[in-house]
């Protein structure tokens, strides 16, 4: 049985005819006598009976038009607090993100939603491989994933994409190297330098096979590390070089550490929103990505 077949059980037991049944929902009479004949093949005792001209409920029609208002009031409640879910600012928005966009953006985020009335975000750190972004919108409302320029788009079919920022990844050098005098480097000036880069699957890695691959020399890498901090360490500390995104770690670099600007090969990668559609349904969850853009906007200073 239908829901729809229960409201109009529901209403002709309360107006008393099929016409009266008809003129209440706005159908035709024989659409109301075609769902109430097909209501009745799945019950076994007679549910309507004849009285005079008009159609009227059995006992047993009385019994479940009773159980379909239950029903019908039930789902009702079940829309009202989905709507309400819906459109409320209170409820804590999942915002997952990649290690070094988290330890730019979260705290700024936290600020802009400080204002009563506005939602609670909750945060969580997931640094994963590039291709590993969409999946974690099953785990969380909103996914902040970074993807190269040249690599697969986001499968748009599963999930909402927000664009954020377009990050160039720079050169890290020691403050007193031989190339630290010039604005910008080309993958020919890099060869025979040593390495420390991300795992493979990062933008990083990326980056070092794209100057590889037009420098037409195999890089040699002594360190394989994640965690621009670490990497911009090691680089500081005068034996290699590295590869650092200029917006969301330029801050890990200190003193003894310059970026140099990447020419002549695609070394930019997008730092998108991903979500599912049914999350950015829910009120709390746009303003958590309004604030999170304009957050981005203020760190790549568009």
């Amino acid at each position: 049985m239908e829901v729809h077949q229960l409201q109009i059980l529901r209403e002709l037991g309360d107006l008393g005819s099929v016409k009266a049944v008809a003129s209440a929902m706005y159908v035709t009479p024989s659409a109301v006598s075609q769902q109430l004949a097909l209501l009745q093949r799945n019950i076994q005792v007679p549910l309507t009976r004849k009285e005079g001209r008009n159609l009227v409920l059995t006992e047993a029609g009385e019994v479940l038009a009773a159980a379909g208002a239950t029903v019908i009031s039930s789902l009702a409640a079940a829309r009202a607090a989905i709507g309400e879910f819906q459109e409320s600012t209170a409820v804590p928005v999942s915002v997952a993100g990649f290690h070094s966009v988290g330890q730019v953006l979260f705290a700024p985020l936290l600020g802009k939603l400080a204002a009563p009335g506005l939602p609670a975000p909750r945060f969580f750190d997931e640094d994963v491989a590039q291709q590993d972004f969409p999946a974690l919108t099953a785990r969380y409302d909103l996914v902040l994933a970074h993807r190269m320029d040249h690599t697969p788009h986001w499968p748009t079919d599963r999930v909402l994409v927000t664009a954020l920022a377009h990050e160039p990844l720079d050169i890290a050098l020691p403050a007193g190297h031989r190339l630290a005098a010039r604005d910008t480097l080309r993958p020919a000036d890099l060869v025979g330098e040593q390495w420390v880069v991300s795992r493979e699957g990062f933008s990083p890695a990326d980056v070092l096979g794209a100057i590889s691959a037009v420098a037409g020399s195999a890089p040699d890498i002594i360190h394989r590390v994640n965690d621009y901090a670490t990497v911009a360490a090691l680089v500081a500390a005068g034996d290699v070089i590295g590869i650092i995104p200029r917006y969301t770690a330029g801050a890990a670099v200190g003193e003894n550490v310059v970026l140099r600007a990447l020419e002549g090969i695609a070394n930019r990668r997008r730092i998108d929103l991903l979500a599912r559609p049914e999350s950015m349904h829910r009120r709390s969850v746009q303003l958590v990505a309004t604030a999170m853009g304009q957050a981005m906007a203020e760190l790549t200073g568009d």
